[in-house]
């Protein structure tokens, strides 16, 4: 198996474009991109590119009807027909849509092929992580669900356990739908409450469909406010211990930037320091527990474009490559001048927050006061037990 890593990238999955005033700007991947070359990350992972999803693929997770709709509000966004998600405020149709999504789509499925057959070790594609889309509806900002499909690739090719870690401010509805009558597919995802944020889902109690489904879904709802320490200490309060009970052969990651306290749409308060150790974590885990060390890692959301997104997953590309980015470090000011060219905005002039993330172990004790202590409790008490371990 190969140890370099792969990025995943077209300059083509940047027409995902709904639209001027739209919170998911797709300037944020070109300015991802830029910063990844400014730090000659593209010379220590292998860029490459793979085709759209065709047909076949997108069926292994969405109805063929949903496919057909997309196909018709592609080619004419006036005939979007709402029942599928199309033509709302969150999904206006655009000309091209089904090839931009496809397309993102397909970086997926191709790094999820890629890991699997040992052509490297890790691979990342920051403009996927789609994960609100159903099998029968666009939702979110999400018009095909390209975390989904690259799990249903990696389960076709015969793939008996992969685990899906969301750390995005959203809960993961779609992924975990689709695979909620899987034991084969455990998902795990932290987000804000369900009561604050849309989807309104991601409740500690769904864990999974009944029968051998039942504890393949985990969902940690952090409390409105929720800053560095309480994120992590979450975060490794629960996924460590079930990646090492549950020993996936592929790991995928999907890391959304809407966890950040400057993100417009959300009431988290998270560092980009604090989003780097989540990313090193879960790079850590994927040697330490899975087959391997198979990881995928995906964007998500993010809409805090230029001082925010770019960064955080330019560290994600880094650390995929092995080649982690100094947090100290000045941005190189070819790439300010990008931002500016592009955004008429000032970019950020280094790679953190300022920030240094310490947390407190869970092992060191419950402080039942705590509504982030009461929010992992309840998440351990839900499907700890189903998995036979100690809540």
């Amino acid at each position: 198996m190969s140890g370099r890593g792969l990025l995943m990238w077209d300059e083509a999955v940047t027409k995902y474009d709904f639209g001027n005033g739209h919170p998911m700007d797709p300037v944020r991947l070109a300015l991802t991109m830029g910063l990844v070359r400014a730090y000659g990350l593209d010379r220590v992972v292998d860029v490459v590119a793979a085709k759209p999803a065709g047909d076949s693929t997108l069926r292994l997770v969405h109805r063929e009807d949903y496919v057909a709709a997309v196909r018709a509000a592609s080619a004419d966004p006036r005939a979007a027909d709402q029942a599928y998600g199309l033509g709302t405020v969150d999904d206006p149709a655009f000309g091209g849509m089904h090839e931009a999504a496809a397309l993102i789509a397909g970086q997926s499925v191709g790094a999820a092929e890629a890991v699997w057959r040992g052509e490297a070790t890790h691979a990342v594609n920051f403009a996927g992580g789609l994960h609100h889309a159903m099998p029968g509806s666009a939702a979110g900002f999400c018009v095909y669900n390209d975390a989904s499909l690259a799990i249903a690739r990696l389960l076709e090719l015969g793939a008996e356990r992969v685990a899906y870690v969301d750390v995005d401010v959203h809960h993961g509805d779609g992924v975990q739908a689709a695979f909620w009558d899987d034991p084969r597919v455990l998902t795990i995802s932290l987000h804000e409450h369900p009561r604050m944020l849309f989807p309104g889902t991601g409740w500690p109690e769904e864990t999974g469909g009944s029968g051998p489904g039942e504890g393949s879904a985990v969902n940690l709802a952090l409390p409105a406010g929720t800053g560095d320490a309480g994120w992590l200490r979450a975060f490794h309060a629960v996924v460590p211990e079930l990646l090492a009970d549950f020993r996936p052969q592929v790991l995928v990651t999907q890391h959304g930037a809407d966890t950040h306290f400057e993100d417009p749409l959300a009431h988290l308060a998270v560092s980009l320091d604090a989003q780097r150790v989540v990313q090193e974590s879960c790079h850590a885990l994927a040697h330490e527990w899975v087959e391997g060390g198979r990881w995928v890692a995906l964007g998500g959301g993010g809409y805090a474009v230029v001082d925010v997104v770019p960064r955080s997953w330019t560290h994600l590309v880094g650390i995929v490559g092995h080649a982690p980015v100094d947090p100290e470090s000045v941005i190189p000011s070819s790439w300010r001048d990008e931002v500016y060219a592009l955004t008429r905005q000032l970019g950020p002039g280094r790679m953190t927050d300022g920030r240094e993330p310490v947390w407190r172990s869970w092992e060191e004790g419950y402080d039942p006061a705590d509504r982030l202590d009461q929010a992992v409790r309840a998440t351990r008490r839900a499907v700890f037990p189903l998995r036979g371990l100690l809540a």
